[in-house]
Formats: C-alpha cells, structure tokens, sequence
C-alpha cells in the first residue's frame, strides 16, 4: 500500500492551506465577535476562492466544478476544517446531490450554484424528525392541474438548516405518501428543489448556538407552497435512496474536517507545553501533560488514516455506510477528546477568549451530531456486523 501522498495532493494541501491562513483565518476572530459575516467580506472570499480555482472542487469538471476524487476532496476539507464553517463554507461545495439534477433543473440550479452564481442549502431535519428521518411531518401533497400538468402543494417546517440565510434556495425533503414495513407505515419521501423566494416560504434565524458562531442555523416555514412537478428531485418516493447515496460523501466531509481542527488544536496545545513554564520547566516535560499529548497525537493519526481509507475506498467504488460510519464516528469523536484535552493543558487560560482554544472547543461539539449522531452511527456498523449472522 502507497501511503504517501501524490505531487497533485501536496498541492492541493499547499493550496487550500495557503488560502486558510492568507484568506479566512484574519477574520475568524471579527466574526467570532459578530456572530456574522459580513456581506462584502463574504462576496470578496467567494470571488477570491473562484478566482483561485477552489469553489465546487467537489463537482465535476465537465460541468465547471473541480473534478477532485474523493481523496482530493477529503484533503481539501481536512485544510478548511482548520478554520471556522462560518468562513469555510464561503469555499463553497454545493451539496453532491445536486448531481442528481436532470433538464432544466441542471440550467436553473446545478450549474449556476457550481459557478458560484446561486447558493443552496440542505433542508431535510424537523423539530419531531432529527435522526429518525422518515417521520418527519413536513408534506407534499400532489395535485392534478386542468392543464393536465402536476403540481406538489408543500406544507411543514424545517429547523436546524444551515445557513439558509444566505442560500437562494433549499432542497427539501418531504413525505408525499407512506408503505408499509416490518415496523409499520413508513413515510415515503421526495426531494425537492424550493426557491427560498416562492410565495408562503419563510425563512427564520433559529435559536444562538455555541458552536460555529456566525455560521447560523435556521428555520423553514413552508405554507400552501406551490411547487411544479419540474422542481422534484428524483422519482416521487426516491428521495430517502436518493439521500442515502450521498450521505457517505457528507460523513466524510465531517470525518475531515474533524482532523483538520484537531490538527490545528494539537499544534497550539504542543507550543504551549513547550513554552509555558512551571516549577521552573516547560509543562511538556511534565508527564502529565506529555502522556496525553501523545494520546492526542496517536488518536489523531488514526482519525486520518482510518478517513483516507474510506474516501480511497469510494474512489475505487467500494466504501460502504459501514467505512463513512467508522471514519465520522471516530474522527468525531477523537476531535472532541482532543479538544478538551489541549483545553485541560491550556489550564485556567483554555477558557479564555483571548485564546482560540475555547472556540475550537466549543464548535467541535457539534461534529457528533449533525450529518448524523455518534449514536446512529454506531447503529449503521452493528447492524452490518451482526446482520450478516442473522441478528
């Protein structure tokens, strides 16, 4: 096995890491302080990333997107996750399931958002729905019109959606009929594509979180909505498959950003033990705080290699739910460890704002959650442990 990475890859890290430092990293602390970003540093970051090439290297290129593997795009996201979501996402990478767009929708949405003209959201979590998605209550209910074409009437709420306030329109997941299970009628979902300007939709700034601050999450109200059967995503019923077969893409898109912020936290928690001073000695010598900066360092290795397998794996067309599970899990997770240890060997000065240590804190929080709970996670590899044994 080749472990080193390609001239191409080195790059691509020198490139994506180059434009963090120079380009985002300046402004981390203004919008720690705003809660926002500003419109005109947001435009300027966005023509800056465009110019430099970086925007949609998730898309393909013969649509004007990057055309990276899954390996190049998990590298860029390693170097972006060293900053805050509030600023990376400027770097746009339009939702992969965007691919699915057929006709028109590829004119009117697709490739306007790969060209950084348009900017879309992921609306899919409820208030009654998070990690058991298809009892979600928000629906669509279709209607025959007399001209012979159909239209979708899309009625319910959606919160957690990030950044919504500053997408022009949403892909929204909705019930449009249900079946039956061996645990019951199960919603059958759709997917759409819904202009955030369309009549009866509404767009709400949702409650303060602690974690990613100027990177806000928000509300969809949708009320008597009136969608063409042209803005439907998919075949009616497909959307959970359809969901499904993007999800692995987003998990490792957390699984690397994860390390990236545990990279970046590592190396402050490593000058400070060599720098700060106690008893007459740096604090790194000192194994109470050497031992678990070791832990630290090997946990994270692990983190790495266990994401990069997975994103070679997809590349190759053979990374199940099972490798996207381990690689959000555990790089999650790791992140999280890491974090509160590099606080612990900050001391009382880790909880200080005038040291980033406590952001990184508290934004690594929420990597455990989104995009899928630890939890549910942990019940996508047991069950492909065990099911193969008849359990």
């Amino acid at each position: 096995m080749e472990f080193e990475l390609t001239d191409e890859q080195r790059m691509i890290v020198e490139t994506v890491g180059k434009f963090v430092r120079t380009e985002l990293d300046p402004h981390a602390d203004e919008v720690e302080k705003l809660d926002d970003v500003p419109p005109e540093l947001a435009r300027s970051i966005r023509e800056k990333a465009i110019a430099a090439g970086l925007y949609a290297a998730n898309m393909p290129e013969d649509i004007g997107g990057g055309g990276l593997d899954a390996v190049g795009i998990t590298l860029v996201e390693r170097e972006l996750g060293k900053t805050g979501f509030a600023l990376q996402m400027l770097v746009a990478r339009p939702s992969n399931i965007l691919q699915a767009c057929e006709g028109e929708q590829r004119d009117r949405y697709l490739l306007p958002t790969v060209r950084g003209e348009r900017h879309d959201c992921l609306a899919m979590t409820e208030p009654g729905a998070g990690s058991d998605v298809r009892s979600m209550r928000t629906r669509a209910v279709r209607e025959s019109g007399s001209d012979g074409g159909d239209t979708y009437v899309l009625n319910g709420t959606k919160h957690f959606i990030s950044h919504a306030d500053m997408a022009d329109f949403a892909l929204v997941f909705a019930a449009t009929g249900t079946e039956e299970t061996a645990r019951g009628a199960k919603n059958l979902i759709t997917a759409f594509l819904v202009d955030l300007d369309t009549p009866g939709v509404e767009v709400r700034r949702g409650s303060q979180c602690v974690s990613h601050r100027g990177y806000h999450q928000c509300e969809l109200i949708f009320t008597d909505v009136r969608l063409p059967a042209g803005q439907r995503l998919g075949e009616e019923g497909r959307g959970f498959a359809l969901m499904g077969e993007w999800l692995g893409a987003s998990r490792l898109q957390v699984a690397a950003t994860s390390i990236g912020r545990a990279r970046r936290v590592l190396d402050l928690a490593l000058d400070w033990a060599a720098e700060r001073e106690q008893f007459a000695q740096p604090v790194g010598r000192f194994q109470g705080v050497s031992f678990p900066l070791a832990d630290m360092a090997t946990e994270l290795e692990a983190a790495e290699l266990l994401t990069l397998r997975a994103a070679w794996k997809q590349d190759q067309g053979t990374m199940t739910d099972r490798d996207a599970a381990m690689a959000k899990l555990y790089a999650s997770e790791a992140l999280g460890r890491i974090t509160d240890q590099a606080l612990q060997t900050f001391g009382g000065m880790g909880l200080m704002a005038e040291l980033p240590i406590e952001r990184y804190w508290r934004d690594a929080r929420v990597e455990r959650i989104w995009d899928g709970t630890s939890e549910i996670q942990r019940h996508i590899i047991s069950r492909s442990l065990l099911r193969p044994l008849g359990a």
